[in-house]
């Protein structure tokens, strides 16, 4: 494999903790780092030479501008989850470091949306950039932006489906930090039957795709548009593995409808936003090409929902 000079931003965020970890240990490329307070990246630095930290936030991307220039591959996982820098960060100051890229120089940007950004052809989901929260709202504007920029044929979009992820040693994603509490909910849970469908994905899977992707960037005649994602699981095949984890029989399941939960939220006065309303009707997030680390036969970290509750330290 050829030398690069790879620039990971948000690399003390969980997806770029994994990431971080993977570029250091397996490989001997020149890694730039971009985080915010250093302090907050917990993988080993000094492992090798050739790894540099950056102090520094994507509101101030214009003082890495020499840098820029001399980058292979940019992997850009850094995101405003919300609050009033959302869309600067996410739309306006990720364009600009886009364009700092040398488009010559440059191998490969590999850009971190969203699935929720996607329809279940994956294409744009216009009701995403009508009404999602201000994180998917920005999401969907950069996405339909990045197309215009010169080094748009060298962009590589990745879509995460649910994440999940972290240890003592890594910061916990939003959906792995609420399954403990699900899980004490499951002898109420094992008796409920729901109509939805979604896919999920381990930040350390996410982490063996990219490097992958790092080595070998879609030829031409391939996409650029990569969801990733485990095989679709279905709400109440999620609901079986969970009963079946804990070793739970379940003699009967009640039926929950969209009506029923329509009620729900009258009778108690329930304020949903519009998004979250779209999501309840919605129902089905899922998507036609999806990828992981068995797509390149590579080691599938965590598969299914009896992966995700054992890697998430669930006790039986």
């Amino acid at each position: 494999m050829s030398q690069k000079r790879i620039l990971v931003t948000g690399a003390s965020g969980c997806v770029g903790h994994y990431l971080s970890e993977a570029l250091i240990k397996e490989t001997t490329h020149e890694l730039y780092l971009l985080v915010r307070n250093p302090q907050k990246l917990q993988v080993d630095t000094q492992a090798r030479p050739g790894i540099n930290v950056l102090q520094g936030d994507m509101q101030e991307i214009e003082r890495y501008s020499d840098l820029l220039k001399t980058i292979d591959t940019a992997v850009l996982t850094a995101t405003a989850w919300g609050g009033d820098a959302t869309f600067d960060i996410n739309v306006g100051k990720t364009l600009e470091l886009m364009n700092l890229l040398d488009p010559e120089k440059c191998q490969q940007v590999i850009y971190f949306s969203t699935a929720s950004v996607l329809d279940r052809n994956d294409k744009p989901l216009k009701e995403a950039g009508e009404f999602g929260i201000d994180y998917i709202r920005s999401k969907y504007q950069c996405l339909h932006k990045v197309r215009e920029l010169a080094i748009a044929p060298k962009v590589t979009t990745v879509f995460p489906t649910l994440v999940l992820g972290g240890d003592a040693t890594k910061p916990v994603s939003h959906i792995t930090s609420g399954i403990p509490e699900v899980t004490k909910y499951v002898d109420l849970i094992r008796f409920l039957k729901a109509d939805g469908s979604f896919h999920f994905i381990h930040a350390k899977d996410i982490a063996t795709v990219v490097q992958y992707l790092i080595e070998n960037p879609p030829k031409e005649n391939q996409s650029r548009y990569l969801v990733l994602g485990q095989k679709q699981l279905t709400a109440n095949q999620a609901i079986e593995e969970l009963g079946a984890y804990f070793g739970k029989k379940t003699p009967f399941r009640i039926p929950l409808s969209v009506g029923l939960a329509n009620i729900i939220i009258a009778l108690f006065r329930i304020q949903m936003d519009d998004w979250s309303r779209f999501c309840m009707n919605y129902r089905h997030f899922t998507y036609k090409n999806v990828i992981n680390p068995d797509t390149f036969s590579l080691p599938n970290y965590c598969a299914t929902m009896s992966d995700v509750l054992r890697v998430s330290s669930v006790e039986k």
